[in-house]
């Protein structure tokens, strides 16, 4: 059995692809049905950054075998050019995973949301029983890396996100936004992010719409602002000077049409749109609108890269960790190639430690039930001290060639790597 991972990021590939990879909330549970089916398990991240899938290939499947069920479930022609996946196996999947949870393989170093993307990736797969116990192990420990990463290091003081770079963005380009009015699309966690921020920095107006309006109600009633109905949209763009748009929709949420009929009605005043959501939510046409200016989720990257300079020694701290936690996951899966020989030969010494026991207990009918227990305390302990010397050279030397010697030596079953699975140990559930 291996991990194997392929993937894509802010780092390897234009949003423009991003966002026909990414998988939505109602398409994750087919997505991972197909995986388990097809790989016995799985795990998909998918967030406005990255999409990446992880199995462990019990039935010797590769990398390409994965790309290619990923590929077919995002509907990409047969004849169309596979998009530069990246592709890890074994300790290396593990600890770009690793780096992943903890921060410092995302677009904005030390940002907050992604140990709780990866937690809900990692419930998302339990819910559709594709969550098998090698995963479940890799990624009860990837929350735990995130885990500590926030708490002995200082990579995310000041708690950064996405949203927030969006508005550091938006105050980038406007400066003050005292006489600014903001709309904001989606009242997700994204937009609620991005709203607190924007009051922090003391907008002048703040609107939220959203496709549920109880949601933006929410929104509003909480941080302030006021809510416009999802069908009047194209009238709060006619009032808006910012509009930033973070939906989890399928399909363009603002079009060209509808920003070139709000724009009839805002004279000469310049309109910014700031959208980060994975796939998009406005038509890259409407930047060919004249005082129309559109930044993608890619745009955010030169304010990332400063953030990075600031946070630059708590990302070596960061990397120790992954480290340390890197080798204690290699070390439990060299552990599990042995266990299961280690079970199989102390089953053989237990049947044979008792069937010559009884042998011998039954030539002495008129031995006393003291007796009777000594006798097998003795056995007992002989099989123990005979065992041990073995079992501990195969705990220390861990590698497949002790595991097959064992095996031949003793007669012990040769399938144990398949029942390794059944190991229940592994770090405790993540709080």
């Amino acid at each position: 059995m291996a991990i194997i991972s392929i993937g894509l990021s802010h780092r390897t590939a234009p949003v423009a692809l991003r966002e026909r990879l990414a998988f939505t909330p109602e398409e994750m549970p087919g997505a991972l049905t197909a995986l388990r089916e097809r790989f016995g398990g799985g795990v998909i991240l998918s967030t406005c950054n990255r999409m990446e899938a992880y199995v462990s290939a019990a039935g010797g499947e590769s990398q390409d075998d994965l790309a290619g069920a990923i590929l077919r479930l995002k509907g990409f022609p047969a004849d169309e050019a596979q998009p530069g996946f990246g592709r890890l196996t074994g300790m290396h999947a593990v600890r770009h995973l690793y780096r992943v949870a903890a921060g410092i393989d995302s677009m904005v170093i030390g940002e907050s949301q992604i140990a709780g993307q990866v937690r809900d990736a990692m419930l998302a797969a339990e819910e559709q029983g594709a969550l098998d116990p090698t995963l479940r192990r890799l990624f009860h420990s990837a929350v735990g890396v995130g885990r500590r990463a926030r708490h002995e290091t200082a990579i995310g003081r000041e708690t950064v996100s996405v949203s927030s770079t969006a508005v550091q963005l938006v105050r980038r380009l406007l400066g003050d936004l005292s006489t600014l009015t903001v709309l904001l699309v989606s009242a997700g966690e994204a937009g609620k992010l991005a709203a607190r921020h924007i009051q922090e920095f003391g907008a002048n107006r703040l609107l939220v719409t959203n496709r549920s309006p109880e949601r933006a109600q929410e929104l509003v009633a909480n941080l302030g602002g006021r809510a416009i109905p999802f069908a009047e949209l194209g009238d709060a763009l006619s009032e808006a000077d910012v509009v930033l748009s973070s939906s989890a929709a399928e399909h363009y949420l603002i079009d060209r049409a509808v920003v070139e009929a709000a724009l009839h009605r805002r004279g000469e005043r310049p309109l910014l749109f700031i959208d980060i959501a994975v796939p998009r939510d406005v038509d890259p046409a409407v930047a060919e609108l004249p005082g129309v200016h559109l930044y993608d989720i890619d745009a955010i990257q030169a304010i990332a890269e400063e953030n990075l300079k600031t946070r630059s020694g708590e990302v070596d701290k960061v990397e120790r960790i992954v480290e340390e936690e890197t080798t204690r996951f290699a070390e439990w899966w060299r552990a599990r190639e042995v266990i299961p020989t280690i079970a199989a030969l102390r089953t053989r010494a237990e049947e044979i430690r008792e069937a010559e026991l009884a042998r011998t207990l039954a030539r002495l009918p008129g031995l006393g039930e003291e007796d009777r227990r000594r006798i097998e305390a003795m056995s007992a302990a002989m099989m123990k001290r005979l065992l041990h010397d073995p079992i501990a050279t195969l705990r220390r030397r861990k590698g497949s060639r002790y595991v097959e010697a064992l095996q031949e030596l003793f007669n012990l079953p040769g399938n144990a790597a398949r029942e390794a699975d059944a190991d229940p140990g592994g770090p405790p559930e993540p709080q």
